[in-house]
């Protein structure tokens, strides 16, 4: 099995989220990437909360005890569903409302556009939804959300990125995992591979998210501590896209042509990167490969020897998402911070955890 960080279900023992696999379709030629995963393979699991973690309760945060199944429910995604982190997050979501009879669904997406995440949000709040999880886009600028919200004592679960607001008063939980801490994993992926030593370019996510901050900075500060000869020579966004992690990697190939590892932070930049090289006549494991998400295409670079490490950034966020709404409204508290912990992927095990992988 992949190596799992340990952790204890700080939401119950029933919160060892049990979440079907989602197919995928790969941007290389739109046919599924295989069959889905065993349940069990795709489970979100949540991390220790550390003593004292605050909580919210809907005494605290507002809002009435409420039955999901009747309830009318608010999904905004923020980019288009290219990606096979969005596509099997927003999978994930209709699936388990499905599962827990919620008929009263609606999606949106954004297309990679915050006006529209935000018009999206506000029209579903206007249409009288009583639950909203939001994957966001920006991590700023949410104040006439929280507002309408707020009025209507709408909670708001935000995943997979959060926003810079305040948990339990402009929006109830977020739910994802701890980025600084995947940066940090995949620079000592990045550091063994290499040896210690040599020069590295990062293709960095898309601005204005806490998860573009914290991946560089997580991988930064560790490289700096376990690896002081490794030199970051080259950083420019890719925007979380394989067209554009393969342009900045061209750009990459032609300034620095020595360069020994492509820390990319999310799979489908990396992915773009390694057709770079590719198409530069790099051999297989010439320049090191780092990347986070675990897509079955990264994990199949690790397996065909493109790749060196992926670090899971699990996107199978609708069986916690709705046992956290479903507590919520039960009356339990939450925890304000609900952080998952993820696997990694490597040359020992990417082959055979090839069906783990999204």
């Amino acid at each position: 099995m992949g190596l799992l960080r340990p952790a204890a279900a700080t939401l119950g023992a029933a919160l060892l989220i049990l979440s079907a696999g989602a197919c995928a379709k790969s941007e290389d030629d739109g046919s599924s990437t295989g069959s889905a995963a065993p349940a069990s393979a795709g489970a979100q699991v949540v991390a220790s909360a550390s003593a004292g973690a605050a909580t919210c309760t809907i005494d605290q945060y507002g809002g009435t005890k409420l039955d999901l199944k009747t309830a009318k429910v608010g999904f905004s995604q923020s980019e288009k569903e290219a990606n096979p982190f969005r596509i099997a997050e927003t999978q994930s979501i209709k699936d388990e409302a499905a599962k827990l009879g919620i008929t009263n669904l609606t999606t949106t997406n954004a297309n990679s556009q915050f006006n529209k995440q935000i018009s999206d949000v506000e029209q579903m709040i206007d249409s009288g939804v009583q639950l909203l999880v939001i994957a966001p886009l920006n991590s700023d600028g949410w104040d006439s959300v929280f507002a309408k919200a707020s009025a209507k004592k709408v909670p708001i679960i935000t995943i997979d990125r959060k926003i810079n607001a305040t948990p339990c008063k402009d929006y109830l939980t977020f739910i994802g995992s701890d980025f600084a801490e995947q940066g940090k994993r995949a620079a000592d992926e990045m550091a063994k591979s290499l040896g210690n030593k040599g020069k590295v370019a990062i293709l960095l996510g898309a601005p204005g998210n806490n998860v573009t901050t914290l991946r560089t900075s997580g991988f930064k500060d560790e490289i700096a501590k376990v690896a002081p000869d490794i030199k970051i020579v080259f950083e420019q966004t890719g925007n979380f896209a394989r067209e554009d992690g393969q342009k900045v990697a061209e750009q990459l190939l032609q300034s620095n042509p020595d360069i020994n590892g492509i820390y990319g932070e999310n799979d489908e930049m990396a992915l773009g990167a390694i057709t770079a090289l590719k198409s530069a006549g790099k051999k297989a494991g010439e320049v090191k490969v780092v990347s986070i998400d675990g897509t079955k295409g990264a994990v199949q670079a690790i397996v065909d020897g493109w790749a060196s490490a992926v670090i899971e950034s699990n996107p199978r966020f609708g069986p916690l998402s709705f046992a956290t709404a479903q507590k919520f409204f039960g009356g339990e508290p939450v925890d304000q911070d609900v952080i998952i912990s993820d696997r990694q992927y490597s040359e020992d095990n990417a082959k055979a955890d090839l069906a783990s992988a999204y």
